[in-house]
């Protein structure tokens, strides 16, 4: 049983919820920062749920799809359904109860949440479609993370607001930015099976240079939204510290040394969300 976990666990690569479950934790407090909402413990464990069941549900559809070029691709042989240790029936299975287990908590939360529940589960199961028709599939892809911030305002509030939004801006062009990056190291196998890419349509020097300004309005959007919160010091001791480790992942990877991009991508991405979203949401309630 342990094992079945942790080999299911594998398969989505668990750890990288860490990238948008601290922005979404982020939407979650910013709505009792601008809103007079009774605090609930019960509310916040639904709204984790939600991030978990989504990206197992997104990740674990993106491993079965893509299980025929992971097979092929020498760096992801090794994956869970190409390795034989989860069958493609099982992977399916696995997205089928996650996304319905989604759409129930949705149902738990608030009307709003479960009537937008399919547009979500739409956005983030169309990306594994996305990189065989368009360059664009980046992008594609940080929509659906995006939802993080903008969807734990709403499980709060029950209503759109612009500061979430801004949040999710910053997700939008942070995820795409290193998506970018992470997309370098299959340059060859994706021209190859003709899988489009940002790398693939530039070439790895033009797509980093693309990554490098989608971070930029990254540290836009987060800057405006502590302009409109009238943030303290702590914010934008976080702020910097984020924008810092921005600029690392791209400073150690170069066009013809892509061998740090697990660095950049995993790590130092995961660091960067953690330490951002305890300054901001300490900000909500100290300096």
């Amino acid at each position: 049983m342990t094992k079945s976990i942790k080999d299911y666990a594998n398969l989505v690569k668990f750890e990288h919820t860490v990238f948008a479950l601290p922005f979404a934790l982020i939407g979650f407090f910013l709505a009792f920062r601008i809103g007079a909402y009774d605090f609930s413990y019960f509310l916040i464990i639904k709204v984790l749920a939600c991030m978990v069941l989504a990206r197992n549900a997104a990740m674990g559809f993106n491993r079965y799809l893509d299980r025929q070029y992971d097979a092929a691709n020498p760096r992801t042989a090794k994956r869970e359904i190409p390795s034989g240790i989860v069958t493609p029936v099982n992977a399916l299975i696995f997205v089928v109860v996650n996304s319905l287990l989604f759409i129930i908590v949705c149902w738990f939360i608030n009307k709003r949440c479960f009537y937008l529940a399919p547009v979500a589960l739409f956005v983030i199961l169309v990306y594994s479609y996305t990189k065989r028709v368009t360059p664009l599939c980046h992008f594609v892809l940080s929509s659906g993370l995006a939802l993080a911030p903008i969807g734990a305002f709403l499980a709060v509030t029950g209503e759109f607001s612009l500061l979430p939004l801004l949040y999710s801006f910053a997700v939008f062009f942070w995820v795409s930015g290193f998506d970018i990056i992470y997309a370098c190291q299959d340059i060859d196998f994706d021209t190859k099976n003709n899988l489009k890419s940002i790398p693939v349509m530039v070439g790895i020097k033009k797509a980093l240079i693309l990554s490098a300004v989608t971070h930029l309005f990254t540290l836009l959007f987060v800057v405006l939204a502590g302009i409109g919160l009238k943030s303290g010091i702590l914010y934008w001791i976080g702020v910097c510290i984020f924008g810092v480790l921005i600029i690392f992942q791209h400073a150690i990877v170069k066009p013809d040394d892509l061998s740090r991009v697990n660095l950049s991508f995993g790590t130092t991405n995961g660091i960067a969300s953690i330490v951002f979203a305890a300054f901001v949401i300490a900000s909500f309630y100290f300096l």
